[in-house]
């Protein structure tokens, strides 16, 4: 059994889509909405940016 001992411990997913979430209590989906709200706004910020940069390239080939 010392060949499991030495694999790494997987870090369980803060939230998978699609997975049950009958089993899961009011705080612990208030927390994984909060999880998500933030991933949403990082990825708002991040499609934000790279229109920064298709503007300011669709600008400069304009010339």
């Amino acid at each position: 059994m010392a060949l499991f001992d030495d694999e790494p411990k997987k870090k369980p997913k803060a939230h998978e889509i699609g997975q049950d979430l009958s089993l899961l209590s009011v705080a612990e989906l208030t927390d994984r909405i909060g999880i998500l709200r933030g991933e949403i706004e990082r990825l708002e910020a991040e499609l934000k940016s790279k229109g920064a940069t298709k503007t300011a390239a669709e600008a400069l080939f304009r010339r």
